[in-house]
């Protein structure tokens, strides 16, 4: 009975001190012209789903963080830049740099980390590298880096967050990641993202949507079926969207000033706001005289879920069968897409007319 006691003492201290032993990962830093301020860390996946704050003290920053299991984590800064890390249970992240460049900081402690320092040190020596240049390198380090973290990180940052994200690349590049970095739930996100996006690329038919429109009646994809359908989505707090409006109203003008049988195109806009009266004060405002509906749902709006509606503004050309032909046009695309369907409409017209005619002449003559 007594040995019995003794060995459950034991128990309970081995049990403290391997509790006073988890110290978690210490992070230290020192980036010079940061003065006293503020770095916000923010998790990127739902191992570190949460917000801790770093106050800066003459240049310098401290913090004991206790992510359960290795995690991605960005560094927010009070300008708006972001650094990404990577973060494991236990162990020692050291950061060196300076404001004036926050895209070169020195982080040592992992390699992951120490490989985004050298991919970024890389891009260092590059004078204003174009998009097409920052993807190859990205591109190179990934293939380099199969067992990364900080290859899934680039994967998403370069190929993935894009306008117009190309689905077979991307899928090509995930195919090179080892087997434990697609069974990470970042990975396994960013991979189901992939799937979804591929639903709505060109050529394949768009989603079925029901939607309220202004007055509170209900508007469907399928309302359009004899029309080229352009659906932009904006907001009434997006100042980008709202300036984008002046375009869409243009091209309304121009298509009303058509008589009804060459109105080829419809127009529906699609707002992500939660506010309806600061929605319909936008409407007013900037004159939106055609389709305009919402759900008020923001960002979590089922039709921009559908879509895959990830930044503002942003545009879909459906044709009348409902297959997506293009997404995110700017104003000459548009333009160019709308002297395309109306040449392909007017010979659709004479192709009808000749078989019409070739009909009449094939009938059999009348005796009197």
């Amino acid at each position: 009975m007594k040995n019995s006691f003794l060995f459950y003492l034991l128990l309970v201290l081995l049990s403290g001190c391997a509790k006073r032993g988890e110290t978690g990962l210490h992070l230290s830093g020192e980036i010079k012209g940061l003065g006293n301020d503020t770095i916000y860390l923010y998790g990127i996946d739902h191992w570190y789903d949460r917000i801790d704050t770093l106050p800066v003290v003459d240049h310098k920053f401290n913090a004991t963080l206790s992510p359960d299991t290795f995690a991605t984590a960005l560094l927010l800064f009070s300008n708006g830049a972001t650094y990404p890390l990577f973060l494991n249970k236990t162990g020692t992240l050291t950061i060196k740099g300076s404001a004036d460049n926050l895209m070169a900081l020195q982080v040592k402690g992992t390699p992951p980390n120490e490989e985004m320092t050298a991919f970024n040190s890389e891009l260092g020596g590059l004078t204003q590298p174009s998009a097409q240049m920052m993807e190859e390198k990205a591109d190179s380090f990934i293939a380099r880096h199969p067992t990364s973290r900080a290859s899934v990180y680039l994967l998403d940052r370069y190929f993935v967050q894009t306008e117009n994200p190309d689905i077979e690349r991307i899928q090509l590049i995930a195919d090179r990641l080892t087997g434990e970095l697609k069974d990470t739930p970042y990975m396994e996100r960013l991979l189901q993202q992939l799937q979804d996006e591929e639903k709505v690329t060109d050529g394949k038919v768009a989603p079925t949507f029901i939607i309220k429109k202004e007055d509170g009646t209900t508007i469907t994809r399928i309302d359009f079926k004899e029309q080229y359908l352009l659906i932009h989505f904006w907001a009434s707090w997006d100042t980008l969207s709202r300036a984008d409006n002046d375009r869409y109203r243009r091209l309304y003008k121009q298509e009303q000033k058509k008589k009804k049988k060459d109105r080829y195109l419809a127009m529906l806009g699609v707002s992500l706001d939660t506010d309806k009266k600061a929605w319909q004060e936008a409407i007013k405002a900037d004159t939106l005289k055609w389709e305009q509906a919402s759900d008020l749902g923001g960002w979590n709006s089922e039709i921009a879920k559908q879509f895959m509606i990830r930044t503002l503004p942003a545009n879909i050309l459906l044709r009348p069968n409902g297959r997506i032909e293009a997404r995110n046009l700017d104003e000459a695309a548009i333009e160019q897409q709308l002297k395309e369907i109306e040449a392909q409409e007017k010979a659709k017209q004479e192709r009808e007319k000749e078989q019409q005619r070739q009909r009449q002449r094939a009938r059999p003559a009348i005796r009197r």
